[in-house]
């Protein structure tokens, strides 16, 4: 309840001290941006460069066929502004590479008796033995053959790694860089019809010193002997500022030839700032030239193939509903019946649980990502508070369930990377879960100095999900206190200035306060919804509470029309800025995201209704004791919240001067309710033009760990049982003819800027005109009314929604008799 005070002379020096906090900080400054020069200085110095003969035409490397000329719209286009970056205008393009070495990620640290068995070929020569396993694996196809060749191949490291950090940041990130750098190569020189004697491929130039001798060496994934440019080729689109100090020599030592760099991935303003620079060195060295270094966007997703081995490969529980019987990560489980896998789980367990760790994964991911392989961003690449799930499909009876979950990208993720993915995911997954097997009316939280009892429903404080909703409660009356200041906030001095007053004092919004969701904006189609968007409201209504801090005096007998007005103003000029936080303001990031769970719990639930699901035994089987309060809130109680929202209206939270010279602090009262989900499916004709090519996007999301959403930073990552386990159809087959499109040497060549895909963009076709648009199966109301998600228990909802407020409504009659 918000208190008009009037503060007695004792307090007022305290309420001076509370009014006023200093923020002492510190700035250590822990590196500077790295500089393009070669450090070396100890090294023999270079004074001249040379390419070293040997390397391979592109198009016999690559597509296994000798072209006899290089076709006249060969090579990456120009920029026709005259910039020197130039980015491809059409729709993400997928490519495959190999990675098989990730079906063993399920694969235990080896005992003392694995690695007798491990060292037992070449007992004295590691180098020998671990080869030696891997003749025995190829000729055998024996998974536990190759169980042995990775052991092996671990005993030969000398770096004193723990076998799962040694596995997922040296074993598999050397695969990926050959096989993924590999793959990316192999699909550009398709594209960009890289072919015939003009193109080699894997050129490398040495930088020798005044005796002829070699001193360095660097390596350019394509080379055109006709108009001589190096290329490198970026899948992350990221630049190490050790090559580019080499690029800078060659440019002296080689001043006929330029440089340009490709990525599949947009440029970070870092990255670009990184090819002006060198292009404005090149330029100097050679004036009256000019885009002697360029940059080329070409934005391609990613797909690594990994065929799981049942007993080799790692799944998780989470959003799994096969395995949801206990805590912590799932092991070794059937694929069959539990467990999930996927591009974010991986991720998640690649990327550090505190900062310090993610600062050391991500400087040890780079120092050996020699091709720029990673992901955008690296292991700390996704700012993981952000991330909330925004997709579910492929429900059925032995499918468990397909996800999609949205996330920022970290925008400066060298300095700072992003970490706790693990407890972000765990958190989603058990709102999802804890949204299905407790029926709706539980799904409400009340703080109320009458109320201490009702807090909210026992089983609801028991679980994650209810301690999210309870502390977003808090938080929001903290920020409504802030809401009304007039220093701050120029609503709460109209609300002070127009509020009614007795002897001279304004009187404070006594009003209760809750979340609850507005229409979510979704869309129904290909077995699945996507949550658009999942906004929430801030509502608000007079209420009359009995309890008042001590030494208080308040507006008293206020006429129900002052109420009504005073509940008016507050919600035109305060509320705003607290339904803004709520919606945006990191501090309610976990009530964001166990909301997108709340949607994509409803629509199981109406799916489960339809034909059941792996799902139909937890959906309202009020048990939800599998998703409790985890680690570090396992000691968390709805009480101790309780006492807290007490300490903070008895001592005040928001100090401020009004006209009149007194110092106040207000409090409400109020809560979350969950207990509804409307929303609104959108049409697919809105959507297919609102959201282009998200459909497509999210579907790679399943397999590919980089994609971005129609290049921004906003990424989405998913994974589940069927696609990700490698059961589904490739989201954009890699064809495989021996020549990159039309014959380069017959007349109809492409025109050198590539047109865009022909990727549809959106969903289904439009059906035909006699047949209505299903949307997604639901009712039709012929407006833009929102409809119930949940309409098969609406009796219920109407009953919760009641057992909110009839205490409300009692106290009114109460008061009248």
């Amino acid at each position: 309840m918000n208190r008009a005070l009037r503060i007695p002379k004792r307090w007022r020096l305290a309420g001076r001290v509370l009014a006023v906090f200093g923020i002492a900080s510190a700035i250590t400054v822990t590196g500077l941006p790295g500089i393009e020069t070669d450090t070396a200085t100890a090294a023999p110095r270079a004074v001249a460069a040379r390419i070293k003969p040997g390397a391979k035409r592109c198009d016999v490397k690559n597509l296994g066929s000798k072209y006899q000329s290089t076709p006249t719209n060969s090579g990456f286009p120009n920029d026709p502004t005259g910039s020197n970056f130039s980015a491809w205008q059409g729709n993400p393009k997928n490519f495959n590479y190999d990675l098989p070495g990730k079906a063993y990620d399920g694969v235990k640290p080896p005992t003392a008796t694995d690695r007798t068995e491990a060292l037992s070929k070449v007992p004295n020569d590691t180098e020998k033995n671990y080869k030696a396993w891997q003749k025995i694996a190829d000729k055998s196809g024996d998974p536990e053959d190759r169980k042995f060749e990775i052991y092996a191949r671990y005993f030969h490291n000398k770096e004193g790694l723990s076998f799962d950090h040694w596995f997922e940041h040296r074993f598999i990130r050397n695969q990926t860089n050959n096989h993924k750098g590999s793959a990316f190569e192999r699909q550009l020189v398709r594209d960009f019809r890289l072919v015939g004697p003009d193109w080699l491929c894997e050129v490398t130039v040495e930088l020798i010193d005044a005796q002829g001798n070699v001193v360095d060496t660097r390596r350019y994934d394509a080379y055109n002997q006709r108009t001589k440019e190096f290329n490198e080729f970026k899948s992350n689109s990221e630049l190490t500022n050790k090559q580019l100090a080499k690029d800078r020599k060659i440019a002296r030592f080689m001043s006929d030839h330029k440089f340009r760099f490709t990525g599949a991935k947009t440029f970070t303003e870092g990255q670009r700032k990184k090819i002006d620079n060198l292009n404005r060195y090149v330029n100097r060295l050679r004036p009256g030239q000019t885009n002697q270094v360029r940059g080329n966007q070409r934005i391609y997703n990613p797909v690594p193939r990994t065929k799981p081995i049942k007993g080799y490969s790692d799944y998780q529980r989470w959003f799994a509903p096969g395995c949801q019987g206990g805590q912590g990560r799932m092991q070794l489980a059937a694929a069959s019946t539990c467990g999930t896998r996927g591009p974010l789980n991986d991720r998640i367990n690649g990327s550090g649980k505190t900062l310090k760790e993610a600062k050391k994964i991500q400087a040890d991911a780079r120092r050996i990502d020699t091709r720029g392989t990673l992901p955008r961003g690296g292991p700390g690449g996704v700012d993981f508070t952000t991330l909330e799930l925004r997709y579910v499909g492929g429900l059925g009876k032995g499918k468990g369930m397909q996800y999609s979950m949205r996330a920022d990208q970290m925008p400066n993720p060298d300095e700072n990377p992003g970490f706790g993915g693990e407890a972000r995911m765990q958190l989603s997954s058990d709102a999802l879960f804890t949204w299905l097997a407790l029926t709706p009316e539980k799904f409400w939280v009340n703080l109320n100095p009458d109320e201490p009892d009702r807090v909210m429903d026992a089983k609801f404080g028991k679980t994650d999900a209810g301690r999210v909703l309870l502390e977003a409660d808090l938080e929001m009356k903290h920020d409504f206190s802030e809401a009304l200041n007039p220093d701050k906030h120029a609503g709460a001095k109209r609300y002070w200035d127009t509020a009614p007053r007795q002897n001279g004092m304004p009187c404070f919004p006594g009003v209760r306060m809750w979340i609850e969701p507005k229409p979510a904006q979704v869309r129904e189609q290909d077995g699945g919804i996507y949550i658009l968007d999942a906004p929430l409201k801030v509502s608000t209504q007079w209420l009359d509470v009995e309890w008042q801090a001590p030494g208080s005096t308040e507006c008293k007998g206020l006429t129900d029309a002052q109420k009504r007005a005073i509940e008016a103003n507050a919600r035109t000029n305060v509320m705003p800025v607290v339904e803004e936080r709520v919606n945006t303001d990191p501090d309610y990031a976990d009530l964001r995201a166990v909301y997108t769970a709340r949607v994509a719990a409803e629509y199981i639930r109406q799916q489960d209704a339809k034909t059941p699901t792996d799902f139909h035994k937890i959906i309202n089987s009020n048990d939800g004791s599998a998703w409790p309060l985890r680690a570090p809130n396992e000691n968390w109680t709805r009480e101790g919240v309780h006492k807290r929202y007490m300490d903070s209206i008895k001592e005040g939270i928001e100090w401020f001067e009004l006209e009149y010279g007194g110092k106040v602090y207000n409090q409400g009262v109020g809560g979350v309710d969950f207990s509804k989900q409307p929303k609104q499916n959108i049409s697919r004709t809105r959507f297919n033009v609102e959201h282009r090519t998200l459909d497509s996007t999210t579907k790679t999301s399943l397999q590919s760990d980089d994609v971005s959403y129609r290049d921004t930073d906003t990424l989405y990552l998913g994974g589940g049982r069927n696609v990700a386990a490698g059961e589904g159809e490739d989201p954009n087959p890699t064809p495989t003819p021996t020549k990159p499109g039309p014959d380069p040497t017959k007349p109809g060549d492409d025109p050198s800027t590539p047109a865009p895909d022909p990727t549809r963009t959106g969903g289904n076709t439009q059906p035909p005109a006699n047949k209505p648009d299903p949307d997604g199966g639901l009712a039709d109301t012929g407006s833009d009314t929102p409809i119930g998600l949940i309409s098969g228990i609406a009796a219920a909802v109407f009953a919760a929604g009641a057992a909110l407020v009839w205490w409300m409504r009692r106290r009114r009659q109460d008061a009248t008799g």
